[in-house]
């Protein structure tokens, strides 16, 4: 069905919000949930966004998103897979594809940007989906980019487009170079962020910007140059039917869990270490087990030797979504170390399970995890002493473990669940298309006389959405 066709009444009723079903291209360079927090985003939004009535086409490329199965919404949710060629998969990253899996020009950018040290498939993902997307022009309402920034989606993408930023990778950037030593290691994370620049230019000409906090739209205005008017806060959450809490799993004594989808100094897994190794002074039987892959050299593996912890550190992967729940629910206390977060999924969920959290300060985590004493013990990011000292504390006290698990559950129910950041996407989807319809009326219906410099385009011709709607920026690129 056309979107024109839409428009003018769905047979299959309204929407949740008492309007007509929207047909939504939902874009993810990188979508599966068990490697990092844009996959989880993908898999819970367009769960929920299909419950609400609509229907929800997810367009990735590998690894490939997984989506929920549910009888309600089977038939508004399905996957369109975009391939890519897959270079940095396992067990050999960064490899050299055969000469007959090249397809076209775009295959032969990937690689010759791998070889050079850049990351390429913001760019390559995107100038696929833009292809991909004009060939179906009218199937979809809006498209929606889970956070690409790619050129490719720059202008006539064939329907609207919102963009979620979740934060600038600027941020990463940044951490990583000050965490590098020596010349030639600075100089190959600068070529692997590259991209950023790119993301930068495109980030600046978007008519509409969803982010995931508050911190993260302000670091998206001073980091990329958005305006603010295009940036809207749509808080994500957790999924609160499936982290919840279940007396019949037993706590671990000592036991204190945490998340770390990638060994980079974002995520301040070292300082963690550092202050398990403290933490064990006072509590010999703490533990840590940290839901991720084990990193073989770099800052944490050298910790670890360092302070003999190799049987007090456990690290696991590609557990199911029920066994991470457990795994949750029997720790004593979560913890969350990072230096930097635009939202942290990992603190939102511990805390829907009423396990009580240990959590820095920083980016955004404070306005997830809320306030020190009442919902969570917080500390300044990138402190062994105070993480050490936190999670004393908690493991020593069980009347404020189970005070802090309760609170911090309501707080997440009250504030950070799925439907409601799929019911705040869609009022924002209903914007953007509003905005795009007024853009692209005829120069003739115009109040304004034209200019000589502008010249008005052809009857009928296709609205260039995205620059047509904020042409103006196009001076900050």
């Amino acid at each position: 069905m056309t979107a024109e066709a839409r428009e003018a009444g769905s047979p299959e009723g309204l929407a949740a919000d008492g309007e007509r079903p929207l047909g939504i291209a939902l874009l993810t360079y990188k979508g599966n949930p068990f490697c990092g927090g844009q996959g989880v985003y993908v898999r819970h939004l367009s769960r929920e966004l299909a419950r609400l009535g609509h229907r929800v086409e997810v367009i990735g490329s590998q690894p490939y998103p997984v989506l929920d199965e549910g009888a309600d919404y089977a038939d508004r949710l399905t996957l369109t897979e975009l391939p890519s060629l897959d270079l940095y998969r396992q067990p050999d990253p960064f490899r050299t594809p055969g000469r007959d899996e090249y397809r076209d020009w775009i295959d032969a950018l990937e690689v010759g940007t791998m070889w050079t040290g850049g990351f390429p498939e913001p760019l390559t993902f995107s100038l696929r989906a833009r292809r991909h997307l004009r060939a179906r022009r009218g199937e979809f309402d809006v498209v929606h980019d889970n956070q690409t920034l790619g050129y490719g989606l720059l202008g006539d993408v064939g329907a609207p487009l919102v963009t979620t930023i979740h934060h600038p990778i600027t941020v990463d950037r940044q951490l990583e170079l000050d965490a590098a030593q020596g010349w030639q290691r600075r100089m190959s994370v600068r070529r692997w962020y590259a991209f950023t620049r790119m993301q930068k230019r495109v980030a600046r000409r978007l008519p509409s910007v969803l982010t995931v906090s508050g911190t993260s739209r302000a670091e998206i205005v001073d980091h990329l140059g958005v305006r603010q008017d295009r940036i809207h806060v749509v808080h994500i959450g957790a999924d609160t039917d499936l982290f919840s809490p279940d007396p019949s799993v037993p706590r671990i004594p000592g036991r204190i869990v945490t998340t770390s989808s990638a060994d980079v100094p974002l995520k301040g897994l070292v300082f963690l270490v550092e202050a398990l190794a403290k933490v064990r002074t006072e509590h010999p039987d703490a533990h840590l087990v940290v839901v991720g892959k084990r990193p073989e050299e770099g800052p944490v593996a050298q910790t670890i030797e360092r302070y003999g912890l190799e049987g007090a550190v456990e690290f696991v992967k590609g557990i199911s979504d029920a066994e991470l729940v457990d795994l949750v629910r029997s720790a004593q206390v979560a913890c969350v170390p990072s230096l930097y977060e635009g939202f942290s999924l990992p603190a939102a969920e511990a805390m829907a399970t009423g396990t009580p959290l240990v959590a820095t300060t920083g980016g955004a985590i404070p306005e997830v995890a809320g306030r020190d004493g009442e919902t969570c013990l917080a500390v300044p990011p990138g402190d062994a002493g105070a993480l050490a000292a936190g999670l004393n504390r908690l493991l020593g006290d069980e009347e404020l473990r189970a005070r802090l698990g309760s609170a911090g559950r309501e707080r997440v129910l009250r504030h950070f669940t799925w439907a409601r950041a799929a019911e705040g996407t869609v009022a924002r989807y209903r914007e953007a298309m509003d905005m795009a319809r007024s853009s692209a009326a005829p120069a003739a219906d115009r109040s304004a006389p034209q200019t000589p410099s502008r010249s008005a385009a052809p009857a009928g011709a296709a609205p260039t959405v995205v620059e047509g709607a904020n042409s103006e920026s196009r001076a900050t690129c």
